[in-house]
C-alpha cells in the first residue's frame, strides 16, 4: 500500500500569475528574497484589490491568497516555516481576504434567517442546499463526459481533495459542546477513523493514481483557473479566521448536504468509462458516509452552533450559501468550457496531466 506519505518529497515549481504572486512567491518559498524594508508587497497588494478587479476569478490575487494559506497547513513543499508569521505577508493576506470576503459577501445571496434552534436551522439549511440547482456537473460526468473530461475534473478537484477536511479543522479548537463533539465526529471520518488507508485524502490520491494523474499536491496548482483556486480560499479565509467560525461551520453544512447524490454520480460516470475500483472507491465512501454527514452537521454542528450562540447564525448562512456559489462558480467554468468544446484548464486548450 501506498499513501501520501511514501510518495518522493519534490518541490513542484510553481509560476507567478502576476506581480503579486510573484513577490508572494519570492518571500515564502526558501531561498527567497527577504521583506522589503518599504512595504512593498502591501503597497502592491492595496493596489490590486482597489483596481475594481473581478476578485473570484483575479488570477494573480486568488494564487497569492493560495499560496499565503498554503504556508499555514504546509501543504506546499520547499515553503520556508519561518515566513508563516511574517509581519508583511501577514499584511497583505489582510488586505487581500478582507477585499475577497467582501466581494463574496456582495456576491452570495444569504437567505431569510430562521429561529435560532437547532430544527429550525437544519430544515433551512436543507431547503437552501435543496434549492441549488441539482448536480449538473455530477450528471453530466455521469453520462456524457469522456475520459480526458474526467482526467480534467480530478485535476480541479486536487486542489482541494487532496487536503480534504483541513480547512475544516481549524473550528475544532474554537467550538465547545455538542457543536465540537459533532465536528470532531464527522472529520474523524473524513481522517479514515484511525486507518490511515481510509483517509479521504489518501483514497483521492489513490483515485488520482489509478486515473494516470500525479496525485502530489500542488502538482495543478498551474493548470487550474483562479475560480478553483478561489474555492479554496473560501474555506481557508472561513477556517482561519476566529471571527468566521460561522461561516466556516456552514460551509461545511452545506458541503456535507450536496456531496452524497454527486458522489453517486461520479461513480457511475467512472465506471461507465472503466475506470478501475481505486478511482471509483473515493466517491464510493462518499455516497454513504455523507448521507450520515449531513445530518449530523445540520442538526448537531450548524444547529446546535446557532441554538448555543445565535450572534452566528447569520454567518452560518453566509458560508452555507458561499459553499453553493463557490461550486456553482467552478461548475459553470467547467461546463462552459466544455459545451464550447474547450479544455477548463488554464489556457482554455487541454494540457499535459500526465
Amino acid at each position: 500500500m501506498t499513501v501520501l506519505s511514501d510518495i518522493p518529497v519534490t518541490t513542484i515549481p510553481i509560476s507567478a500569475r502576476g506581480p503579486l504572486s510573484l513577490l508572494v512567491l519570492d518571500r515564502l518559498f526558501v531561498g527567497g528574497e527577504e521583506p522589503a524594508a518599504e512595504d512593498e508587497g502591501l503597497v502592491l497588494a492595496q493596489g490590486v484589490v482597489s483596481a475594481g478587479r473581478d476578485l473570484v476569478h483575479d488570477d494573480d490575487v486568488q494564487l497569492s491568497l493560495f499560496l499565503l494559506y498554503a504556508s499555514h497547513y504546509g501543504s506546499l513543499r520547499g515553503m520556508d516555516a519561518d515566513r508563516e508569521w511574517d509581519g508583511e505577508l501577514l499584511g497583505i493576506r489582510r488586505v487581500l481576504e478582507d477585499a475577497f470576503e467582501a466581494k463574496l459577501r456582495a456576491r452570495v445571496v444569504v437567505p431569510e434567517a430562521p429561529e435560532p434552534s437547532a430544527a429550525a436551522v437544519a430544515e433551512a439549511l436543507f431547503a437552501l442546499t435543496g434549492e441549488d440547482g441539482g448536480p449538473g456537473l455530477a450528471r453530466f460526468i455521469a453520462r456524457k463526459a469522456d475520459v480526458a473530461q474526467v482526467r480534467e475534473f480530478l485535476v480541479h478537484r486536487s486542489i482541494y481533495t487532496l487536503r480534504e477536511a483541513d480547512p475544516h479543522s481549524w473550528a475544532i479548537p474554537r467550538l465547545t459542546g455538542r457543536a465540537k463533539a459533532a465536528l470532531v465526529e464527522i472529520q474523524s471520518d473524513e481522517y479514515g477513523g484511525g486507518r490511515p488507508e481510509r483517509v479521504h485524502a489518501e483514497l483521492f490520491a489513490r483515485a488520482l493514481r489509478g486515473a494516470g494523474l500525479d496525485d502530489r499536491y500542488g502538482a495543478y496548482v498551474d493548470s487550474v483557473p483562479a475560480v478553483t483556486l478561489a474555492s479554496m480560499n473560501t474555506m481557508s479565509l472561513f477556517g482561519l479566521n476566529r471571527r468566521l467560525l460561522g461561516a466556516i461551520v456552514g460551509h461545511l453544512a452545506a458541503f456535507e448536504m450536496t456531496s452524497s447524490i454527486p458522489s453517486r454520480f461520479y461513480s457511475q460516470g467512472l465506471s461507465r468509462l472503466g475506470f478501475g475500483p481505486e478511482v471509483a472507491d473515493y466517491y464510493d465512501e462518499h455516497v454513504e458516509a455523507d448521507a450520515v454527514h449531513e445530518q449530523i452537521a445540520g442538526h448537531d454542528l450548524a444547529g446546535a452552533l446557532a441554538e448555543d450562540r445565535p450572534e452566528l447564525l447569520p454567518d452560518i448562512l453566509f458560508g452555507a450559501a458561499a459553499c453553493l456559489a463557490a461550486d456553482g462558480w467552478i461548475a459553470e467554468r467547467i461546463l462552459g468550457c466544455w459545451e464550447a468544446g474547450v479544455s477548463s484548464l488554464r489556457g482554455g486548450a487541454e494540457r499535459d496531466m500526465s
